[in-house]
């Protein structure tokens, strides 16, 4: 993975705004109102983690990720770790090439360095910071490019409607180090294994032991973005030895955790 190159952020919360995008430097914990735009928006977690929580469920945006959330999608952001978080519109034009529904792109070297160029630190002049209205237009297309053909990244972890799954989802969510058979978890709600196990699949569309994988590796990307070591998050996160963590880990993310904490250090 690259290495970021930005410098360290500040201790409060900063913000720079335009028309077409903008930039926020959040410390940890740092979290936005619900809200929705009349255009969609990619966000891009330069350093440090965020999380896009919709209706529908939540997305973790580890760096070097791009999140897309669609036009009229009410959505929050957290920031896990100090984190830079850039901001770029869409147009509708160029808005209908990407899904219709919030995902997670994995961001190519090139689609890394249109969005740090889109949303640069610099003198600007509103609508198009930095650059003229047809260069902004040019590398916006070249972004749109670059997603489309970026793989979706299986970062999402759905919603629960089902009050029994909603009750099993906020105790493991407490503690995802929690390793209760779905046959514990049902006496505990009220419902059987085979029926939970049910509702997972045709709720969630995923098995009980994925959904929780799911979890557990969005609370390890947070634990290592707040600093702590691979063997201190893998016990946390309900794993009995590294190996495998970092073999689930590895499987979501596409990197090693200990490769994934060196690449969130930022640079002087």
């Amino acid at each position: 993975m690259p290495v970021p190159r930005q410098p360290r952020r500040p201790a409060g919360a900063t913000s720079q705004l335009w028309p077409s995008g903008g930039r926020h430097l959040w410390p940890s914990g740092g979290a936005s109102a619900a809200q929705s735009h009349p255009r969609g928006h990619l966000v891009y977690a330069a350093g440090g983690v965020l999380t896009l929580h919709t209706e529908h469920g939540s997305w973790i945006v580890p760096a070097n990720r791009v999140a897309w959330t669609p036009a009229g999608f009410t959505h929050r952001h957290r920031a896990h770790g100090d984190t830079d978080m850039r901001i770029v519109f869409l147009p509708p034009s160029l808005a209908r090439l990407v899904p219709d529904r919030p995902v997670v792109f994995e961001a190519s070297g090139l689609a890394r360095e249109v969005l740090l160029a889109l949303t640069r630190p610099r003198d600007h002049d509103g609508a198009a910071p930095g650059h003229r209205r047809t260069a902004r237009t040019r590398l916006l297309r070249v972004l749109v490019d670059e997603l489309c053909e970026a793989p979706e990244q299986p970062l999402h972890l759905p919603e629960p409607r089902d009050d029994r799954l909603r009750a099993v989802a906020r105790r493991l969510a407490k503690n995802p180090a929690d390793n209760a058979t779905l046959a514990e978890l049902g006496r505990a709600v009220g419902a059987g294994s085979r029926t939970l196990s049910r509702l997972f699949r045709a709720e969630l569309g995923m098995t009980f032991y994925e959904w929780r994988t799911q979890l557990r590796v969005h609370h390890a990307l947070v634990l290592l973005a707040d600093g702590h070591d691979t063997v201190r998050t893998a016990h946390a996160c309900g794993w009995a030895n590294p190996s495998g963590f970092i073999a689930a880990f590895s499987a979501v993310v596409g990197t090693t955790p200990g490769r994934y904490r060196a690449a969130q250090v930022p640079t002087a």
